[in-house]
């Protein structure tokens, strides 16, 4: 087992990794950028070291200088969080070649997996049911002609994009002669690769994702699936575990599909497969997040599973020790993301309470929320018997949460989690559209 650990990432994962650190006797060192250095994750790092100005390209960014961070307090292995470098092979790559452990996949895997169009050339040869689509566009006729053959609408996405990020939906071949050098170009800054695929659009459709953790010696365990179609722009706002849309017997389907899929790629760590549910109640492979998700407390409440130390197991090579028949999937869990919607200075806080409620941020009275970095300040997350008792907590949940200083997505949420539509269970993609 690893006796230091170095965190890469700010905010409330830097915490969440921090924290269990603690709780496995893992001495911690926390990173932060000169607009972080009073934040709670520096305070409750064992050691905190800054990598750099408030820019991320010069702080959570640079890879560089997270490395020589580690090499210099003697961390053993990074962990990465989710955002920033969690996904990029190179940072990884890096941390191998200075004998650093990455919690996460090995940089061979991340390159074979972090190009989405060959992910899911892997995923069916795996014996996934994958979307129709193409892999790396060579060009804008290249698209054009591959448009055609799938058939309208198609999906644009970028290579190398995440996060919901890169993503537009193309209706007819004007559309897409309109968009394309725009697409590319937006790809490569944003991503630094301006590799363009296609895929079918597949609609009304709910987005589901499932949940792994699998070890050195091929063991897999599937830990439910999410669902995640409250989405604005491909963003998701809330998520919840067991989906209301998958039956019994769609589940222990999808999770016999995924559990000999993922062994079939050599894939070691936690990560998650994306799926597309349609009408028909078909399940289609979008494409696999190589590190934690935002998500994943929804998984962990919902299973007793702790998923940041079971990352940091599965990196220092322990096999998983529970068997897929002792995941308990029962009652239902909800997650609402809390975003800030301005910049400031939190001049109150209250966090509510009670049985299964947990809030997970890195917000203390006082602290400043500045504008360079994710707008994500906290995911309030509830667990129940029922589905029904879950949004019932939630609501309460929501109304006893407060954060006075800056503008929230607060009553957004509780107005969502009161539509019928979602109290019904009856949602998909199409949820936030008219909202």
């Amino acid at each position: 087992m690893f006796t230091k650990i170095l965190i890469a990432n700010r905010g409330e994962i830097a915490v969440r990794i921090i924290r269990a650190c603690k709780e496995m006797g893992v001495a911690s060192v926390a990173v932060y950028s000169e607009a972080d250095r009073e934040t709670l994750h520096t305070a409750l790092a064992d050691e905190s070291i800054c990598i750099g100005p408030a820019s991320a390209a010069e702080s959570y960014l640079n890879a560089k200088r997270i490395v020589s961070a580690a090499l210099a307090t003697g961390a053993a292995a990074i962990h990465p969080g989710y955002g920033f470098l969690s996904e990029n092979q190179d940072f990884a790559e890096l941390c191998e070649k200075n004998g650093i452990a990455f919690i996460g996949p090995s940089a061979e895997t991340m390159k074979a997996l972090s190009d989405k169009a060959r992910s899911k050339e892997m995923m069916k040869a795996a014996g996934l049911p994958v979307i129709p689509g193409t892999g790396a566009l060579a060009g804008l006729e290249e698209a054009l002609k591959e448009a055609d053959k799938i058939g309208y609408p198609v999906m644009l996405k970028a290579r190398s994009g995440g996060g919901g990020r890169g993503i537009r939906v193309i209706h007819d071949r004007e559309e897409l002669q309109k968009v394309y050098a725009t697409a590319e170009a937006e790809s490569r800054s944003a991503f630094g690769d301006g590799s363009l695929y296609l895929e079918k659009y597949i609609y009304p459709a709910r987005h589901i994702e499932v949940q792994i953790l699998a070890d050195e010696t091929g063991h897999v365990l599937c830990l439910g699936e999410r669902d995640c179609s409250v989405q604005r722009r491909h963003q998701k706002l809330i998520e919840e575990s067991p989906s209301p849309a998958v039956s019994d017997a769609q589940r222990e389907k999808l999770v016999a599909l995924v559990r000999e899929a993922v062994p079939k790629i050599g894939y070691v760590g936690a990560g998650t497969l994306e799926f597309l549910l349609d009408s028909k109640g078909e399940f289609w492979f979008m494409e696999m997040n190589l590190r934690l998700q935002v998500e994943h407390a929804v998984t962990e409440m919902l299973t007793g599973v702790d998923l940041v130390k079971w990352q940091i197991r599965a990196a220092a090579g322990i096999e998983l020790k529970q068997r897929q028949e002792e995941i308990p999937l029962t009652g239902s869990c909800i997650e609402c993301r809390i975003n800030a919607r301005s910049p400031g200075k939190i001049t109150a806080l209250h966090i509510p309470g009670g049985p299964f409620v947990r809030f997970d941020t890195y917000l203390v009275q006082g602290v400043e929320i500045t504008p360079f970095y994710d707008p994500m300040i906290g995911k309030l997350i509830v667990y129940a018997g029922t589905r029904e008792e879950a949004v019932r907590k939630m609501k309460a949940a929501l109304c006893e949460l407060v954060i006075e200083g800056v503008d929230t997505n607060l009553e957004e949420q509780l107005t969502l989690v009161n539509e019928p539509e979602f109290a019904k269970g009856t949602y998909d993609l199409r949820f936030m559209e008219s909202r």
